[in-house]
């Protein structure tokens, strides 16, 4: 084929081109149909030479099950969730499937692994899993092509199989130097490592360059050392690397088409490289948020088609907030909050139509009042506990039962269970010893905005929120119009008992009475109910030397009548002690900071910007005090 006197046409070369532009990019659009930007390269955004720390190569070979079935995998990582294919039916599944993952310094490195038993009509059940960190798994396996891990039971984290996966990772310097190689060969017809002028010549063509034939002439002969009219790839590629520097000669990706910003090469390089599919050529399914969604089943792809169930990031109202994405802080990566879809359902009738509001106006609050009694009463008998397994069941892969102070036999009630305590040591305080760091009040998904404005712009929704109408008018609220808001939102499977976010004095407690609307983010983004300023709710002051005076609001919602305090007032408290409980259902805690006295971390008001919930647990580290702006560690 390096014979510059081929005897094949000009056309032919071109044809054989085209197919193999074809073949990749068919394997590339095997992204899910209509899943937008959310996780395929159109959504990549631009990464610095400083924070690439390379590309890797995840392969998933096959798992060992203890049964047979029909399975696939799905692999989460940062904002993206990809599937293989469906197995036959078997305990040996074998896939084969791999994806290409960009690797940042300062972005995800642990990938979830999920296997999931398949029921094609609504959802697959998903049976194990792992964690697995790309950057560790190289750099002690580096010589290892293939290994295995076990799968953990989400419920019991029981071993119920082992997953054989390979993985390698491309440093930035390999990244560049095999780059012109990648792009190269897709004019190498018979793959020999030689190529020929009108080979080099129509591969520019198809990039869209307009360099002149004699530009083209004097790369190719600066390539040919010995003038026998062929080079290797690895000749050329050199000389492109340095052309590239001064006068670019790709404009558009071969794969996807996307227009590349000829300034930015680097990213250019990164996106090809990503768009390429080397290898298996078994390619994963891409165009997801989370595992559970690449999971589905086919009458969830039919509801979703219909517009009736759709998933994104950010504020969801009407139909888009069916279900609730938010992102993980430790791991960096998206997960699906799981809730009943019948109460779905209802939440969406109730809280976002005038309709559903006026039948609440009409008589529905007291009947929630009523309703949210009756059950807490029943949370508390005997027979309740029979619900502690299904509970489980339902959230198994988001309650770790080891982290629980006491055994499940331990419980003797729902609601016993339901305000369960952790071990001592389960929920580390971050910087413990320096009372200028605030962190997280409870295990919950956070927002976390500069001021009340931002946050009706990005989360609240409700008409007539305000500072004065969330600590009621029985306290003096001039203090906190203009400062920092900080949402800390329990759902159900949540450990839920909440802790101080600040060291201080306790001066006083507030009782505001009101309705108990749901806390979802149904309702929250919603336009026509204030859920946070006419639910019940009370008010705790505490008095600090770092922050000033810290407003510390625990709501209630549907389903929770009781807030429980463990503190009184006059108490000195440190942050990370406990304040009180929430029984049974879904609850709300919102602090509210003086104007300038803390500075919130810069990752949780990013993805609050972005109308993102933030997974936090009881600790973490939620801002520091002006003028003290140093940065703790987000390990603790």
């Amino acid at each position: 084929m390096g014979n510059g006197n081929s005897t094949e046409t000009k056309e032919s070369r071109r044809s054989k081109m085209r197919q193999k532009l074809r073949n990749f990019s068919s394997r590339r659009l095997l992204r899910r149909p209509g899943s937008g930007s959310v996780s395929g390269l159109t959504s990549q955004r631009s990464v610095s030479q400083e924070d690439f720390a390379g590309i890797a190569l995840l392969t998933l070979i096959g798992a060992e099950m203890k049964f047979k079935d029909k399975w696939l995998a799905c692999v989460s990582f940062g904002e993206q969730t990809f599937r293989t294919g469906i197995s036959d039916s078997t305990d040996k599944p074998i896939w084969n499937s791999e994806k290409k993952l960009l690797l940042e310094k300062n972005g995800p490195s642990l990938a979830r692994v999920s296997v999931f038993e398949t029921n094609r009509l609504s959802k697959n059940n998903i049976i194990g899993y792992f964690d697995l960190d790309l950057l560790e798994f190289v750099v002690q396996e580096p010589d290892s092509t293939c290994k295995s891990f076990d799968l953990l039971d989400p419920a019991s984290s029981n071993v119920v199989g082992s997953m054989f996966v390979s993985c390698s990772v491309e440093d930035p310097v390999e990244t560049e130097t095999c780059f012109a190689k990648r792009i190269l060969s897709i004019v190498d017809y018979n793959e020999d490592g030689h190529l020929s002028f009108s080979e080099f010549s129509d591969l520019m063509n198809a990039f869209g360059n307009l360099v002149a034939s004699k530009k083209k002439e004097e790369l190719f002969k600066a390539a040919d050392l010995n003038g026998d009219g062929v080079v290797t790839i690895d000749e050329l590629a050199a000389l492109l690397a340095v052309q590239q520097e001064q006068e670019p000669i790709i404009n558009s990706c071969p794969v996807c088409g996307e227009a590349l910003k000829l300034s930015d090469k680097l990213n250019a390089m990164i996106h090809m490289t990503l768009c390429f599919d080397e290898g298996t050529g078994n390619q994963m399914t891409g165009g997801f948020l989370t595992d559970r969604q690449a999971s589905y089943g086919w009458m969830f792809k039919l509801s979703e088609w219909t517009h009736l169930s759709t998933y994104d990031v950010g504020l969801n109202t009407g139909s888009s907030a069916s279900h609730i994405v938010v992102i993980d802080r430790k791991t960096k990566r998206l997960v699906e909050e799981l809730i009943d879809s019948k109460i779905v359902m209802s939440m969406r009738a109730i809280y976002q139509s005038k309709i559903g509001l006026g039948l609440m106006d009409q008589g529905a609050k007291e009947i929630l009042q009523n309703l949210s009694e009756k059950q807490g009463k029943k949370m508390n008998t005997a027979e309740s506990a029979q619900n502690i397994p299904s509970f489980l069941e339902f959230f198994k892969d988001q309650i770790n039962m080891s982290e629980v102070k006491y055994p499940l036999d331990h419980f003797k009630t729902f609601n016993e269970f339901f305000i369960r305590e952790l071990k001592p040591g389960a929920r580390p305080i971050a910087c413990i010893d320096r009372d200028d760091v605030a962190v997280s009040a409870a295990d919950c998904r956070l927002m976390a905005f500069h001021s009340v404005d931002d946050s009706t712009r990005f989360w609240i929704k409700g008409r007539k929120f305000s500072i004065k109408g969330l600590l009621g008018k029985d306290l003096d609220s001039d203090a906190f119009l203009d400062g920092s808001l900080v949402i800390f939102r329990l759902a159900p499977q949540d450990y839920h008992r909440f802790h101080s976010p600040v060291s201080g004095v306790i001066e006083k407690f507030v009782d505001v009475p009101g309705s108990l609307y749901t806390v979802n983010p149904i309702a929250v983004n919603s336009k026509y109910c204030n859920v946070f300023t006419e639910n019940k709710r009370t008010v705790v002051i505490i008095s600090t030397a770092e922050f000033g005076k810290v407003a510390f609001v625990a709501i209630g919602a549907t389903m929770v009548g009781s807030i429980t305090f463990v503190r009184k007032e006059g108490d000195h408290i440190k942050k990370g002690d406990e304040l009180g409980y929430f029984s049974f259902g879904g609850s709300t805690v919102i602090c509210v900071f003086e104007k300038d006295s803390i500075r919130i971390d810069e990752d949780l008001l990013a993805n609050s910007a972005r109308s993102l919930e933030t997974l936090v647990t009881v600790g973490m580290q939620l801002g520091v005090s002006f003028p003290k702006l140093e940065n703790c560690s987000l390990e603790s």
